[in-house]
């Protein structure tokens, strides 16, 4: 019978990882339901769980259902993610990369004009747009992230996604 080598099977011994008493509900929605969790670009992953989450509502809806459900989505859950952001700094620190429900916000405010009539690039254009303005924060959007707690963390996407807005809305209206 072969030996086991300790150092090669460390990785079948760990354990979940601890969350200290976080509660499920704050870390489901600061993780963008566990997207947060993957382990290359978890803002890019959240803003994907947004637009997975947002196409069959492009596809089977309605110009008008499409725009409020989306904006409601955004607004209940940047109230609920800046809460649940705001539980994840005492757990994960300050402006945890796990949070990214922030991104999932921001992508959906950056949806807003991208309507059934639109072609699909342009939900491709949306979240290039928004992952820009999220990446790089030009024209006052790290400033935002400066504001205290889960709101800081909440305030530059929402920011970014209505840069993005903008930029859509003229491509909508001299390209399309």
């Amino acid at each position: 019978m072969s030996e086991i080598d300790p150092k090669t099977t460390r990785h079948l011994r760990r354990k979940p990882a601890d969350h200290g008493g976080f509660p499920l509900l704050p870390r489901m929605i600061a993780s963008s339901f566990g997207a947060g969790y993957l382990p290359l670009a978890p803002g890019t992953w959240g803003a994907i769980v947004a637009i997975v989450l947002w196409l069959p509502l492009y596809l089977w809806c309605s110009a008008t259902l499409v725009f409020w459900l989306t904006f409601a989505a955004a607004m209940v859950f940047m109230v609920a993610g800046t809460w649940a952001s705001s539980i994840s700094e005492r757990y994960w620190g300050k402006d945890p990369v796990i949070a990214c429900v922030d991104e999932t916000v921001g992508q959906w405010i950056s949806l807003l004009p991208v309507m059934p009539v639109c072609p699909w690039w342009e939900i491709l254009l949306s979240l290039a747009l928004f992952r820009f303005f999220d990446i790089f924060k030009p024209l006052g959007i790290r400033a935002t992230e400066r504001l205290p707690r889960g709101y800081g963390m909440m305030a530059d996407d929402v920011l970014a996604g209505i840069y993005s807005v903008v930029i859509l809305l003229i491509v909508n209206y001299f390209v399309l």
